[in-house]
């Protein structure tokens, strides 16, 4: 079998509604691999997986960080992209990773954001996460980071945070180079904009990272995110 380009690692927890439908997608794809990587579900995510015929392993340790790092530490692409299971890549997107990647000093990349619903307030919010990430080289897990293998072996993967793992890893990869965002967005589910409306997620989401940069444990963070949604 020949050696993919690129790896998907997609960890996930209790998704046993969505799984199928984005591995199908993704199954038939010329040059990936796909690793699904379970964090503990208490549904049947992990056997539906199994199912659809992907690569799935059991994390050893919880949490998302941890997650990823599993499914990097098998992977066999010279590309790691790491993909949220509610979030859809673009038409074209290993040849977009690829171009990408190979612009003048770009060590990683990321898509930009569209969100799956008929909502002005969300256009709004997808509006400042593409200046957010233009302007100050800061996309979030949810546009599909992408970076090729070495560069990650080389930085020590994801530090094992409970949250702002992605934010974490930005912040140490915009130190080696430039962090490149592709002309092309991820589609990405509604729904935790949804549960809470969409004035109230941005909101927590901006005082989490406020907590970070005031520097209040990442564990606490975790209680507190927990707590609010």
């Amino acid at each position: 079998m020949k050696q993919p380009i690129l790896s998907i690692i997609i960890p996930v927890l209790n998704e046993a509604n969505i799984i199928r439908s984005i591995l199908s997608r993704l199954q038939n794809d010329v040059g990936i691999e796909i690793i699904v990587v379970d964090g503990g579900s208490q549904d049947n995510t992990f056997e539906l997986a199994k199912r659809v015929g992907v690569r799935v392993i059991l994390s050893p340790q919880t949490g998302r960080a941890n997650q990823m790092n599993a499914g990097a530490a098998i992977a066999t692409g010279d590309i790691l992209l790491f993909l949220h299971a509610d979030t859809q890549l673009p038409p074209d997107y290993l040849n977009i990773v690829k171009d990408t990647l190979a612009r003048p000093k770009a060590i990683a990349g990321a898509f930009e954001l569209a969100i799956d619903a008929d909502n002005k307030s969300l256009r709004l919010v997808e509006i400042m996460v593409k200046l957010r990430s233009r302007w100050f080289s800061l996309p979030y897990g949810d546009q599909a980071i992408f970076l090729k293998r070495t560069v990650f072996e080389k930085i020590g993967g994801f530090a094992d945070l409970p949250i702002m793992e992605d934010f974490e890893l930005i912040q140490r990869l915009k130190k080696q180079g430039k962090i490149a965002l592709a002309p092309a967005a991820v589609l990405t589910s509604s729904r935790r904009w949804q549960k809470l409306g969409v004035f109230k997620t941005t909101l927590i989401n901006q005082l989490i990272i406020l907590g970070y940069y005031l520097g209040i444990p990442p564990k606490r963070l975790r209680r507190l995110y927990n707590k609010s949604s």
